[in-house]
């Protein structure tokens, strides 16, 4: 593995990873990509729930991504590791920029009259499937080539800087999004999408190809990609974090139903939605900054446990909220505690694999991560149209505290664990 600058940054310096010009381009690159994809959410999921009211086309938003993502990640993970890791981004990346300008256009007055409501629907359906199905590809392809950018040492400090450009864009992506949509409506929301896009594709184009470590011969594609999921299944350590992070956020994620919050629970409209969702990533970001510097892996597995029971807690605090600056609040800590899981998760996963299986390592995680997010978005929806928004939180909250409670008893030895000098050793 070569990292991409000769000289190796002193020990405890807080921006070491960002020292080296490759991370930064590809963080940056995600940095833009978060902001788009968010915007995009935002706006469809929105005009969406004003033309419907109802909160299971939400759902339906997070299963319709979430399919094709599972359906192709495995083998997104194995492309990863046998191609080169730039080269597969950018043609990921092109696939999600024809499906923005076909939202666009799907979305012009001229073009949107003649459409029925059932037509629309399936357009930004088909649509937000074929984006699952790309980023099937490019989430692994991106996770496996950070590991390349900076030396072993540096994976804590990268996997905070990391996540502290996906917060950022977190914050800056429903503020903008939110306030775009009302102001602008939802056709030039989408043109920035595409935009942005762009400019992500540039970023990366600054990043040298990797060639793929080299790998043994007459392997099936399947051999490979068992060969991911028995490196997964056999360090505990993987398994229970990534099923810590699948559990909590398939029954603790809010995110989907923020409209229905937004519109019909506190009543705050776009701007108040746009509130709503950068307040998780300002939480996150403020954490993940100041874990540039204090990285939370001495004790990593306890801290871990903590973070995610202080998630499943945010979460019931929001649900019990009836004002916008405590929801608000609620959010932000769950964004805090969040990043803390995230940085841990990423730093393990980026340590233990060998660098020519890390692809498919990652994969996993990342269907892990897709079937948390898009089909706990797909949960959340339809559990508010069953239970209504506020109860199907409150459970959801529940499930999430008992789901770590449930971790902790099985996995006691994960807890002596030093990860901190497991880093400084490897």
């Amino acid at each position: 593995m070569s990292a991409s600058s000769p000289e190796t940054p002193a020990s405890g310096d807080a921006f070491a990873a960002l020292r080296y010009a490759e991370y930064r381009h590809l963080i940056f690159g995600n940095f833009l990509f978060t902001i788009a994809i968010t915007i995009q959410e935002i706006a469809i999921a929105y005009e969406l729930y004003l033309i419907t009211r109802d909160p299971l086309v939400l759902g339906l938003l997070g299963l319709a991504e979430a399919l094709p993502f599972i359906a192709v990640a495995l083998y997104g993970g194995h492309v990863a590791d046998r191609r080169d890791k730039r080269r597969i981004i950018l043609l990921a990346l092109g696939f999600i920029l024809t499906g923005s300008l076909f939202l666009t256009w799907l979305t012009l007055p001229a073009v949107r009259a003649g459409l029925s409501q059932t037509a629309l629907l399936a357009g930004c359906y088909g649509v937000v499937a074929a984006f699952g199905l790309a980023r099937g590809f490019q989430a692994p392809a991106v996770s496996a080539l950070r590991g390349f950018l900076v030396p072993r040492e540096l994976y804590a400090n990268a996997s905070a800087w990391s996540s502290s450009a996906g917060q950022a864009g977190s914050i800056l992506g429903p503020v903008i999004g939110g306030f775009l949509y009302a102001g602008a409506g939802l056709t030039r929301s989408l043109v920035v999408v595409c935009a942005l896009l762009l400019l992500q594709s540039l970023m990366v184009l600054r990043i040298r190809p990797r060639p793929p470590v080299a790998v043994a011969h007459g392997e099936s594609v399947w051999q490979s990609l068992s060969e991911g999921l028995r490196f997964v299944w056999r360090s505990k350590i993987i398994l229970y974090s990534i099923s810590l992070d699948l559990f909590s956020v398939l029954f603790g994620g809010v995110v989907a139903v923020l409209p229905v919050f937004a519109e019909d629970v506190l009543q705050i409209g776009a701007g108040g939605l746009g509130i709503l969702r950068a307040a998780p990533a300002i939480g996150a970001l403020v954490t993940v900054l100041l874990l540039t510097r204090y990285p939370p892996m001495r004790h990593a597995w306890r801290n871990l446990l903590i973070a995610v029971a202080g998630f499943g807690l945010s979460i019931l605090v929001f649900g019990l909220s009836r004002t916008l600056w405590l929801s608000a609040l609620a959010l932000c800590a769950s964004g805090a505690f969040d990043s803390i899981s995230v940085v841990i998760r990423s730093t393990i996963l980026q340590m233990m694999p060998p660098d020519h299986l890390r692809g498919r390592v990652l994969s996993v995680n990342s269907i892990f991560i897709s079937t948390s997010n898009e089909l706990g978005a797909f949960q959340a929806g339809t559990s508010a149209a069953v239970f209504g928004a506020t109860r199907s939180v409150l459970i959801g909250s529940g499930l999430t505290l008992a789901i770590v409670v449930w971790v902790w008893r099985r996995s006691g030895e994960l807890l002596r664990l030093r990860l901190d000098r497991d880093a400084r050793d490897g």
